[in-house]
This record gives structure tokens, C-alpha cells and sequence, in this order.
């Protein structure tokens, strides 16, 4: 769930051709709008991210909880009794945003399931979660970590 978050305020939008869509979207019925826009919800999303990132207070998260409150219900539609924080069919920026509100609420609240992180590469700037065994990941993805680590080889091999 967290992942939506991140692609929404990496990208303002979602890869409607993208597995989270199909696994998210196809499975509660949500209808992605056709112009990918999701509104506001995408800067809020980003800056709720920032937030929670850089330890300042979640006020982007108090306000996704406000202005898109999270309907919690329990949910057995693939067997497995679970929580859903919005109903099935919604329209997909108050679903998205409710899902988002409600998981962004718990990370901000201490969920030790889900590490945030910001890349670390040089002009990037995007955010991650975090899922390596330690919590210790510093860039977004392996291109970036790439680009960072021959960057700082050419940098010493040029002083050498």
C-alpha cells in the first residue's frame, strides 16, 4: 500500500499498466481516472512523504485524514480476514486517497513494518520503502546507485 504512495509522489500519477493498478485497482474495482490525474492528492502525497521522511510534524498526513477519511472495514474477499480503509468501487482519488491517509497515519505513527527513504543520488530526489533486511538502502533503485558509485570512482580516480 505504501508503494502506491510513493509511485503517486515520484511520478504525480500511477502506471496504469503497472502491477500495482492491476493488483489494487483490478481487485477492489477501482476505476484509474482516464488522464491519470488524481488531483491535489499527488503534492500532498509528496509532501506527507517529505514529512515523514525528514522527521518534521505530519501535517500532511493529518490533512490526507481529513480530506480523504478512511472508511475501515473488515474484508474476507480473497479468504483471509483482513482491514480495507475504503469501499470497493470508489472513486479511485478517494479510494487511493483513503488507503494512502490510513497507511501514511500508521507509518507516521511508529509501523516498524515500513522503512521511508529518500534517494540519495546526486539531482534525484525520489522516495523509496525501504525493504532490505537492515532498513540501511540509500537509493531508489539500482540506476541511481550506479550513476552515484561510478561518479565517486571517477572523482578519486581524477585526484589520484
Amino acid at each position: 500500500m505504501t508503494r502506491l504512495a510513493v509511485e503517486l509522489a515520484n511520478t504525480a500519477t500511477l502506471d496504469l499498466d503497472g502491477e500495482l493498478v492491476a493488483a489494487f485497482f483490478d481487485e477492489h474495482e477501482v476505476v484509474p481516472p482516464p488522464d491519470g490525474t488524481y488531483g491535489g492528492l499527488a503534492d500532498l502525497v509528496c509532501t506527507a512523504l517529505a514529512q515523514l521522511v525528514d522527521g518534521d510534524a505530519p501535517d500532511a498526513v493529518h490533512r490526507l485524514l481529513r480530506d480523504y477519511p478512511p472508511e475501515m472495514h473488515l474484508s474476507d474477499h480473497d479468504g483471509v480476514l483482513h482491514i480495507h480503509f475504503s469501499r470497493d468501487g470508489a472513486p479511485a482519488e478517494r479510494w487511493l486517497g483513503q488507503l494512502i491517509a490510513a497507511k501514511l497515519a500508521l507509518v507516521a505513527a511508529g509501523d516498524p513494518a515500513v522503512t521511508l527513504g529518500r534517494c540519495a543520488a546526486a539531482g534525484c530526489g525520489n522516495y523509496f520503502v525501504d525493504q532490505s533486511r537492515n532498513r540501511t538502502r540509500r537509493f531508489c533503485g539500482n540506476a541511481c546507485a550506479s550513476r552515484t558509485t561510478v561518479a565517486a570512482y571517477r572523482a578519486r580516480a581524477t585526484q589520484g
